[in-house]
């Protein structure tokens, strides 16, 4: 079997949230990191400089990653290699403990002709030769917001973009956090809210999110749109959909699927408190046709 590529991404202490670990978000940057560095250390380095886009990302978190001087270790395997697609595998680890577990489908990009490029022999041959089986993560079920979702402003800032001039995926993975942060508060005003997580003696534990980009989003002055919108909610947990759109031209940049544990302080799962419940409620999803 393909050994995995092990790769070392340095820890920083402004990658930690509001509660103590490392953010969710910021998962999706260390694998971006190792994906780069994956790419860069071989032959198919120029992929990055013509065109390599983020088609979707599944990210399943399994433990917090606390700071420590030590880098975390991203252990990186190719999976499924297509004509101008392919997948890659990750496991973040520290210590030892596996942390998250992550899939990413990448497509080879032509920007000036805008569509995506075969790979030439040569290029496909050096990821097949790295690639390996991959077990694939459960799916989520298709869902959508509907016209009841959530929808809160968004403001793209200059930082948000990459060396191709839109905006970075991993982004996104902040841009529908703040959404769903937003909507939590407007649900519940009396402390149950994510952002307040810590008085109101609770953690919200994201332990599933999965991204599929649609769309390259642009800098722009004017605001885009994030709508979230609930999916189901259990005893302790709770799925969400979001979509980053554009209000007035109705483009969907993006689609998400978050699954979120209410958990005490010390990460034990505790029911989702009836306030929070009740208000979100008034944001279903519907069921996605295909």
């Amino acid at each position: 079997m393909t050994p995995a590529v092990i790769i070392d991404v340095p820890l920083r202490w402004v990658d930690l949230d509001a509660q103590g670990h490392v953010n969710n978000a910021v998962i999706a940057d260390y694998l971006q990191e190792a994906r780069v560095q994956f790419l860069l250390a071989g032959d198919n380095a120029a992929l990055l400089g013509d065109g390599t886009l983020v088609v979707a990302h599944q990210v399943e978190y399994l433990a917090p990653v606390e700071f420590a001087n030590d880098p975390v270790q991203v252990r990186l395997l190719v999976g499924d290699v297509g004509a101008s697609r392919f997948t890659i595998a990750y496991e973040v680890v520290q210590a030892g403990r596996v942390c998250a577990r992550a899939r990413s489908l990448l497509c080879i990009f032509d920007f000036e002709a805008g569509r995506p490029r075969r790979m030439t022999p040569d290029e496909r041959g050096w990821f097949v030769a790295r690639s390996a089986p991959l077990e694939p993560l459960r799916p989520l079920g298709r869902w959508r917001c509907g016209p009841s979702a959530y929808e809160a402003p968004l403001t793209v800032r200059w930082t948000d973009l990459d060396a191709y001039g839109h905006v970075n995926n991993v982004r996104f993975f902040d841009f529908v956090a703040e959404a769903r942060v937003h909507m939590s508060s407007d649900a519940d005003r009396s402390g149950n809210r994510m952002s307040a997580a810590t008085e109101a003696g609770q953690m919200w534990m994201v332990v599933r999110q999965d991204i599929d980009y649609l769309a390259q989003l642009d800098h722009r002055l004017e605001p885009y749109q994030t709508r979230v919108a609930v999916a189901d909610i259990g005893r302790t947990s709770m799925s969400l959909v979001a979509e980053v759109t554009d209000p007035d031209a109705g483009t969907v940049f993006a689609r998400a699927r978050t699954v979120i544990v209410c958990g005490d302080l010390q990460g034990r799962p505790v029911p989702v408190p009836d306030e929070l419940r009740h208000g979100l409620e008034t944001w279903p999803a519907v069921v996605a046709s295909r």
